[in-house]
């Protein structure tokens, strides 16, 4: 079930009006991207996938990710047998641990032993009466010891808010046949201030997230990479800003550092859905 080309990570996919999710997943569909992937902080994630598949029968729907602390392994698995099999087959589980200050949040104490949590749930979907099998999940692994896990256990991983320099670090420990599918946030706007400006409305949030700066201070970034949304250079490395060729330029560096989709998440300055932007990006990345 590994997912290739180019693809779509839209929360407001997920969490924006029930008629656009549903327009707006045919068009993706008809446009020819791969996979469209929806975040997950609870509540029925599974029924956004299933609205999702409903509306593009050609494109594979993936989560990014399900929130192993919020979802319930045996309740995925059950849900996830009451499909058919065209639907099962265009499903990608992507698994993550999420972050400390969500998970803590009201219910402080709760994040321990991440790796562990992440065992025990795979071992949940092993011994389900409807198995969830390893080619249909991927991890979103950051750091070595998940990144192994996922080799192990899963068809790939889903790398989120990282450099391309993660990318070619990350197929050293998987190796050449696991899914690499990783998110690359895009920003359509040439003028390098303005670009920044609307970059740092994705950057503000993941700067805090331990499990993001942590991995990143492998590749040389610091504490001052991490203040005020994001350095310039932080900023640059993370998001694909400029016109449709500087964009093409960098899904491509993904590829070449070892990735085999790559989905775009755009970013815009105001919160209006990207329907515009997934045109033309849908034009210069897939002929479409």
């Amino acid at each position: 079930m590994p997912v290739s080309g180019i693809g779509v990570w839209s929360a407001q996919l997920r969490y924006g009006d029930p008629g656009f999710i549903r327009e707006a997943a045919a068009e993706l569909d008809g446009l020819g991207y791969s996979a469209l992937w929806i975040p997950d902080v609870g509540g029925d994630v599974l029924g956004a996938v299933e609205v999702l598949l409903e509306s593009a029968p050609v494109t594979t729907v993936a989560t990014g990710i399900l929130n192993i602390w919020m979802q319930d392994a045996n309740d995925v698995s059950r849900r996830r047998a009451a499909w058919s099999d065209s639907w099962k087959s265009r499903f990608l589980l992507g698994l993550g641990v999420s972050h400390a200050p969500l998970i803590d949040h009201g219910n402080p104490g709760r994040y321990q032993r991440p790796y562990s949590k992440m065992v025990e749930y795979l071992d949940a979907l092993d011994a389900a009466d409807h198995p969830v099998p390893r080619a249909a999940r991927v991890l979103a692994a950051l750091r070595p010891k998940m990144l192994g896990l996922a080799r192990d256990r899963a068809a790939g991983i889903h790398p989120y808010f990282v450099p391309s320099e993660h990318v070619r670090a990350a197929r050293e420990i998987v190796g050449p046949d696991a899914t690499i599918g990783v998110e690359l946030a895009v920003v359509l706007d040439t003028d390098a201030s303005s670009a920044r400006a609307t970059a740092r409305r994705h950057t503000a949030i993941y700067t805090t997230l331990p499990n993001y700066t942590n991995n990143l201070r492998n590749f040389g970034y610091d504490d001052a990479d991490f203040a005020d949304a994001g350095s310039d250079r932080l900023v640059d490395a993370i998001v694909a800003w400029g016109d449709l060729d500087a964009v093409a330029r960098r899904v491509a560096e993904m590829q070449d550092a070892g990735a085999n989709h790559v989905c775009i998440q755009v970013i815009r300055a105001d919160d209006e859905p990207p329907t515009r932007e997934w045109r033309e990006l849908a034009g210069a990345l897939l002929g479409s």
